[in-house]
């Protein structure tokens, strides 16, 4: 039997990578280590702001990025090799002004169990100096564009 793992997003339409759980993402316990998540969150999230047409040379070219200024994740179900995973990633919150929210969850494809959901709270920097700037008008219309409305139903 398949799981429809559309139905199994807290949020509908996420931006996904595929993963496969290999023998060097195993710990001691066995199953996949905590930092391996956050690595793949990570790897959504960059994914996803490319996919919008904001990379690395973007931010460069316009002096800003988006920073992470405060990470949350919850870990409720265990990986184990050979395991295939899909994280989803959606931007949940944009003031257009100078923060964004970010939204994960990473789900397990053979049975579409829910393994992890996250959640980062994200800052518009000056890439020169490190300190919180404006949102430039690129971030603001082509992340502004992309945030989905959370509702009751939905909130993770």
């Amino acid at each position: 039997m398949s799981v429809n793992i559309d139905a199994c997003w807290d949020i509908p339409n996420p931006f996904t990578v595929s993963k496969t759980v290999a023998a060097e993402h195993i710990d001691g316990l066995n199953h996949v280590n905590n930092a391996y998540y956050v690595m793949w969150c990570q790897d959504a999230g960059w994914g996803h702001s490319e996919h919008l047409g904001l990379d690395l040379n973007s931010y460069r070219e316009l002096n800003r990025a988006m920073a992470i200024r405060r990470s949350e994740y919850d870990y409720i179900l265990s990986a184990y090799e050979g395991d295939e995973i899909i994280v989803g990633t959606w931007l949940t919150g944009n003031d257009s002004r100078l923060m964004m929210e970010r939204r994960f969850q990473i789900i397990r494809v053979s049975d579409g169990a829910t393994l992890l959901r996250g959640r980062w709270d994200l800052v518009c920097i000056d890439m020169e100096s490190g300190k919180p700037k404006r949102m430039p008008p690129p971030f603001k219309d082509i992340y502004g564009a992309a945030v989905v409305e959370i509702t009751d139903s939905s909130e993770a």
